[in-house]
């Protein structure tokens, strides 16, 4: 199967094919990601052993997952292995026994799932690397997986025998509406960039997702298809995402659940005020797997008051599950896309997409070469909406504020939104007293009409366009 995008990350596989030494790489990114298709694909015909870890705490399953991968290698005449040290020198006798002489991959796909208590898989991976892999200048050590803190803890941060042994990372993220596109493309789905964005807005750049959508039908057909016909492509999926990512999720999804309900996203103290949830390092640590696998960012505060970091949930299928599925107020993808609530909840998830392809901004500024930052921006001494700036690009010499501005038409800015704009730029003013300019960036899918209230706010115009271009996010 042809492998759609991911242009950087096939150069940085190839290149370890062509080094003169054995590699060691490490891919994680979150559930349905396509991290297992990238690499059974591209390194098919370099692949000599592959197994996959599987959801359970016996370690004998898992003996067993790769026994059956060894099988499948072509290695025969062995026994089911009784320890992970005598599984990998298993593994070293078929290597031994192969003729080629061109890279040879070992895929080791769910590692945190092989990694059962007290069954001593790490030590024993390291020492098959320390011991056999560098020996050799022949050998591809692939491990995957979906619970990034797994990865970071025990490969990438490991203070053992593995430390810093990982020559190659690879951080697999959603598509990018430019990805996104030439995926659909070649599923033969047209659909025009605006309603692809909503697509997106709906589930994300995740190819499992996107791979259920049929040519010819309009987003509303697609939503029924998904989420509200008899028999929808999703149905169930969020009760299995969470749960087959972490161990005791239900933390995990009572964090979600706040921060679907608040747009803009919570402080740490003010998710641990709505969910009852005790502050401690199993927070932090349901908060670190979150954003490792994810599903929410955090955004600093232009002041860098670390108190007022926002956490927000950026998972597009979470986000439209709270609001829409599980509620099961809504039957009809075709009266959903026809409703005024839809239309607003649009225009807040389409401030996530701009949050997303802040990239793609900052290149359509002029700006991807300077060293810039994403803050947000809230005065609490105010309530209402001229306090709060989602998105601001900080760079040394000035400073963008971003407007998002999802309509079905030419936007036209009327005298309230001026009004409201000029409101909150005069409130960042006021509190932070920079001295930096303030450039004012409208982002629309079709434009704006430069009316007058326009022509006094707006320094910048972008379009859904330029959000298209082969940046990765």
């Amino acid at each position: 199967m042809k492998i759609i995008g991911r242009s950087r990350e096939q150069k940085a596989l190839q290149k370890l094919l062509d080094s003169m030494k054995s590699e060691f790489l490490t891919i994680y990114g979150r559930r349905r990601v396509g991290k297992t298709f990238l690499i059974r694909e591209y390194y098919k015909s370099h692949t000599v052993f592959r197994c996959s870890g599987i959801n359970t705490n016996s370690m004998e399953d898992q003996l067993e997952v790769f026994y059956e991968g060894m099988l499948q290698s072509g290695l025969l005449a062995i026994s089911p292995p009784s320890s992970w040290l005598e599984a990998f020198r298993a593994l070293k006798f078929h290597i031994d026994s192969l003729k080629t002489k061109k890279k040879k991959v070992i895929f080791l796909d769910e590692i945190s799932w092989l990694d059962t208590p007290r069954a001593k898989f790490v030590p024993a991976l390291s020492h098959f690397w320390n011991t056999y892999c560098v020996e050799r200048n022949d050998i591809i050590l692939v491990v995957c997986g979906s619970v990034s803190t797994w990865i970071t803890e025990n490969i990438l941060n490991n203070r053992g025998e593995l430390h810093n042994r990982s020559t190659k990372r690879i951080r697999l993220k959603p598509f990018s509406l430019y990805e996104t596109e030439s995926f659909l493309k070649h599923r033969r789905v047209s659909l025009s960039r605006k309603d692809i964005a909503q697509l997106y807005m709906l589930v994300g750049g995740i190819p499992y997702y996107l791979e259920t959508v049929d040519p010819g039908k309009s987003i509303p057909q697609i939503m029924d298809d998904l989420f509200f016909g008899e028999l929808p492509a999703l149905d169930n999926e969020y009760e299995n995402l969470y749960p087959a990512l972490f161990k005791n999720s239900d933390h995990h999804i009572t964090v979600v659940s706040a921060l679907s309900k608040k747009n803009v996203g919570l402080t740490r103290q003010e998710i641990l005020d709505v969910t009852g949830l005790k502050s401690g390092g199993s927070f932090t640590k349901v908060l670190t797997e979150l954003e490792s696998c994810g599903f929410i960012k955090t955004i600093q505060p232009i002041d860098k008051k670390k108190e007022d970091v926002l956490y927000r949930l950026m998972d597009e299928y979470s986000i439209f599950y709270h609001k829409y599925i599980k509620p099961k107020r809504v039957t009809s993808g075709i009266g959903l896309g026809n409703s005024r609530t839809f239309n607003i909840w649009s225009g807040f998830t389409f401030e996530n997409l701009c949050i997303r392809h802040s990239k793609h901004i900052a290149y359509a500024l002029g700006i991807s070469g300077t060293d810039w930052s994403i803050y947000s921006f809230k005065d609490k001494t105010k309530t209402g909406e001229g306090a709060q700036i989602d998105l601001i690009l900080d760079r040394p010499d000035a400073i963008n504020i971003i407007e998002a501005k999802y309509y079905n038409d030419v936007y036209k800015m009327s005298l309230s939104e001026a009004r409201k704009m000029r409101n909150r730029i005069q409130s960042f003013l006021d509190k932070t007293q920079s001295k930096k300019s303030i450039f004012r960036v409208l982002i629309t899918p079709y434009g704006a009409k430069k009316n007058e209230h326009y022509l006094s706010e707006i320094t910048n115009d972008l379009v859904i366009d330029d959000l298209y271009v082969d940046i990765a996010i």
